[in-house]
């Protein structure tokens, strides 16, 4: 049997999704259950001074209703865990419009919503800060680390480098903010069986909740049992835990019943979280021959005075080219608005686009090819850390990108090539990620029908990491892949990496193969105790234990030793290598048409190459990063959460707000080197999950202006941003 690593591989729960027998948080229903609905504040900042509830409380099917003035005690959060800050009603400050600063509970979820609109509220408002553009002059650089960098031996500064450059390029790019808009809405369902608390809730990591939910309803967490197999989307905003969890699992507990609260699709704009705004000015030196002598990049993004997590847009600009002097400084502003939080590679897809439109204009002005200028500049060390590379091969996705996508027959001069009413233009970017694997535990149970179940608490967003579990284990256990089960989303199982970070399949793949190894081993233990192998030191070779010329299949061992299964549960450490840089790399080449006279943008085709390490499953990879590459897309030309001078979001909606659809969606053509890594880790798999949304935007761009010769430098770029 050939290993299945790397092979189109549908995923193991297709069948339970497309026939609606995945169950997702808000599809659990218990008996007895009530419902929760938020109430959210009208004012942008200022404080809650009253709350008439009378008619709320009088409505039919009404439970309770929970507010500021009659809060369900929760204790501080403590810690930062990109969410609020404060827990939901202990106070009655407003900090942002749409803060949670109610909860009605009722029989129905109609009776709970009608309920909630026949609360009044009074209110001491203040004006707040809800312009990114007019709080730019106040930016603060971040603590602690608000300048890094890099200079040559003998350079006094960044400034004496661009000034020693005999040709430079700076410019201001700025992004909108963006939100998550997963298809699956926040839900909760919360159950109390004594002081034992059971929450369905969509997460990116069961071990996430039980942490947070201990702390802020003050409990053992050995008492909170956390279940979330399924889960429709995330990138990000199901990583923390917002106001509607905690306040149902209290609820609950004051009720004696069961409750679920679901968001409505408004509410995912305020209560969990959104991208921030950015503003970067990047400054590029660079010798007459291409070769980038300084690199400043001072990024500027938003945070919401409701949270702690910051943006660091400049980040990417320390390890991406090389160059011997480098400079990023990282501020942000405080707005009076919703949270923001990490979303799908959190600074570097915000600041690529920044970084990838200098490269551009640097190439324009030094009369060179993009390709070129990137090629030339492509590090072979991280250039601020002087590590070299677990593995490179970024060069070869550059080559491999460009002669699939025909960059060979780009016209440089912008605006030249013209089909139909349509201008045609190409641009390129190049990706970059970091790449981790930390601890992570798996369990492993053989059981006598010859299946093998590899069970953890890792949550599956629609990655197919619950299928990397089966694929690494089958190709562990040298058996099928069909004949391996994956238990999941559960935190009563060995904890293993979380959904984030781009990290789980390097995390939790290598764990699946330490514990194989165990597994076997427990099971050979067992079969040198019984007959007929006693004594006899028996091997295991791919599903059969042999020795003497006897072998039997792990299944009829047990069956024959009337034993149901046996397990192990094993480890696999935080990789101990510093003296390497992990990171994972691609290139984008994309085609873009804009519309001669209604100057409609559109992107028409799109290659992307990457180097991620071994792919373990080249269909779900493969999605992965065109789920990526859609979301970049979306973000160059769609996207653009717009605040009011009120605070208030004013396109809260999947009408206002713009994301991509099949029509806005050429064919993508992804492609992946699959090199291992053996330095990451024995499964030599790197991370993708975020990989592919880095560089798209900034590749979009530089098409744009291939074809127009309008170089926009705020995203997204509209109509109105390419008219004349």
């Amino acid at each position: 049997m050939s290993s299945p690593l790397g092979k189109e591989i549908d995923r193991f729960e297709a069948r339970l999704k497309v026939t609606g027998r995945a169950m997702y948080a808000a599809d659990n229903n218990v008996a007895g259950l009530a419902y929760g609905y938020l109430v959210t504040s009208t004012i942008g900042l200022g404080t809650v001074t009253t709350m008439d509830t009378a008619a709320a409380a009088s409505a039919p099917g009404v439970l309770a209703v929970y507010t500021p003035f009659n809060p369900l005690k929760l204790f501080a959060y403590g810690g930062d865990q990109n969410d609020e800050s404060t827990p939901p009603l202990q106070d009655v400050d407003v900090r942002y419009h749409g803060q949670v600063i109610g909860l009605v509970v009722a029989e129905t979820f109609e009776q709970a919503r009608d309920a909630a609109s026949l609360v009044t509220v009074g209110y001491d408002a203040k004006p707040p800060a809800a312009s990114f553009p007019a709080a730019l002059p106040n930016a603060a650089p971040i603590k602690n680390s608000p300048t890094a960098g890099v200079l040559a031996p003998g350079v006094a500064s960044i400034a004496d480098a661009i000034a020693a450059s005999p040709v430079t390029v700076t410019a201001t790019y700025t992004t909108a903010a963006q939100n998550h808009n997963p298809m699956e809405p926040h839900a909760t369902v919360a159950v109390w069986t004594g002081d034992h608390l059971t929450l369905y809730t969509a997460t990116q990591g069961t071990p996430l909740v039980v942490s947070r939910m201990s702390k802020t309803l003050g409990m053992d967490a050995a008492k909170i049992h956390v279940l979330n197999p399924f889960q429709g989307g995330a990138f990000g905003c199901k990583w923390g835990n917002w106001a509607h969890t905690p306040l149902t699992a209290a609820a609950a507990r004051a009720l004696g019943r069961p409750v679920k609260t679901v968001l409505t699709r408004e509410q995912l704009f305020t209560v969990v979280g959104h991208r921030a705004f950015s503003s970067q000015v990047v400054t590029l030196g660079a010798t007459t021959d291409g070769t980038v002598n300084a690199l400043k990049h001072d990024g500027v993004s938003s945070r919401s005075a409701s949270a702690s997590f910051q943006e660091n847009a400049g980040n990417i600009s320390l390890n991406t080219y090389a160059s011997p002097n480098i400079e990023i400084n990282r501020k942000t502003v405080t707005l009076d608005s919703p949270a923001t939080t990490i979303m799908r590679a959190p600074s570097d897809a915000t600041g690529s686009f920044a970084l990838e439109s200098a490269l551009d204009e640097l190439a324009l002005k030094l009369g060179m090819d993009p390709l070129t200028v990137r090629q030339k500049n492509n590090a072979t060390v991280a250039p601020t850390s002087k590590k070299s590379f677990s593995s490179k091969h970024l060069d070869e996705c550059y080559r491999i990108g460009a002669e699939t996508f025909g960059w060979s027959r780009r016209n440089p001069v912008p605006g030249s090539v013209v089909d139909g009413d349509w201008l045609v233009g190409m641009g390129m970017g190049t990706a970059f990620f970091s790449a981790g694997r930390g601890a992570a535990s798996i369990k492993i149970r053989l059981r006598a029908d010859g299946t093998a179940v590899v069970s953890g608490t890792g949550s599956d967003s629609g990655t197919g990491q619950a299928t990397v579990y089966c694929i690494v284990g089958a190709d562990s256990l040298g058996i099928p892949v069909k004949r391996v089960v994956a238990d999941f989303g559960d935190s009563a199982a060995p904890v293993n990496a979380n959904a984030g970070g781009s990290a789980s399949t390097a995390s939790n793949g290598t764990a699946v193969q330490v514990t194989a190894d165990a597994v076997k081993a427990e099971l050979l233990k067992v079969a040198n105790e019984h007959p007929p192998f006693q004594g006899k030191n028996p091997v295991y070779e791919r599903g059969f234990v042999k020795a003497d010329g006897v072998s039997m299949s792990f299944g009829s061992l047990l069956t024959s030793l009337n034993m149901a299964e046996v397990e192990a549960t094993a480890t696999s450490p935080k990789n101990p290598d510093t003296t390497h840089q992990f990171m994972s790399f691609g290139a984008h080449f994309v085609e873009v048409r804009v519309h001669r006279r209604t100057r409609e943008p559109r992107v028409s085709r799109v290659v992307s190459v990457l180097d991620a390490g071994r792919i373990v499953n080249a269909k779900a990879a493969r999605n992965q990063i065109m789920g990526g590459v859609i979301m970049g897309i979306g973000a160059a030309l769609l996207e653009d959460m717009r605040l009011e001078p009120t605070g208030r979001i004013a396109n809260a909606n999947l009408a206002g707000y713009l994301v991509p659809v099949n029509a806005d969606i050429p064919e993508l053509d992804v492609r992946f080197l699959d090199i291992p890594d053996p330095l990451i880790s024995p499964l030599g798999a790197r991370g993708i999950g975020e990989l592919g949304i880095v560089g798209v935007a900034g590749a979009v761009a530089n098409a744009v202006f291939n074809a127009t010769g309008k170089r926009v430098r705020d995203l997204p770029i509209t109509c109105e941003r390419l008219q004349d």
